[in-house]
């Protein structure tokens, strides 16, 4: 099995997305389990309980994606990669990756000028702006371009592998 070494830049980002991973789940489930308990004890709830989770859970799932993304999880078809010449991959994976690493930098770019629009727009009990959801998906959005941008740089510097394997390589599931 070839083991792969993995960047500053990817164990940050992985780094930062395991910590929003762990925060937000804990946060989450603590403030639905609290709420519970008071529902059952005393009749009442916390009124902002609701509205915390739903500003998290966007931060939980961007968080997700990415993770998905350093690990290769998302679905991908490789045959026609497989079918041509070392070189011509290394030219095709490289100029995808930056195409790819382009449209989440412009996704990024178009979120970053709606931030104004969807700041005016409040939570109803905590008055919290809509932009920090919005938020998540322009860093989520921006980590995803940092990926694709550093698997570009990587599959250009890639040492060109033999014209035969001797056992194609089957990506393994993370779950």
């Amino acid at each position: 099995m070839k083991v792969i070494e993995t960047s500053v830049v990817e164990r940050a980002v992985v780094g930062l997305c395991h910590g929003l991973l762990w925060l937000s789940t804990v946060v989450i489930f603590v403030i639905l389990v609290a709420n519970t308990v008071l529902r059952y004890a005393t009749g009442s709830s916390l009124q902002w309980a609701n509205e915390v989770p739903e500003l998290l859970f966007p931060w939980m799932v961007m968080a997700g994606v990415v993770l998905a993304a350093v690990h290769g999880a998302h679905i991908s078809t490789t045959f026609l990669m497989e079918a041509v010449p070392g070189p011509v991959q290394r030219v095709v994976a490289t100029v995808s990756w930056a195409v790819v690493a382009a449209l989440y930098g412009t996704l990024t770019w178009a979120t970053f000028r709606m931030l104004d629009i969807v700041h005016d727009e409040k939570s109803p009990i905590l008055q919290l702006p809509g932009s920090i959801t919005y938020g998540c998906v322009m860093v989520g959005m921006a980590l995803l371009a940092l990926l694709a941008a550093q698997s570009a740089w990587q599959a250009w510097h890639a040492p060109a592998e033999p014209a035969q394997h001797a056992e194609p390589q089957v990506p393994v599931a993370h779950w």
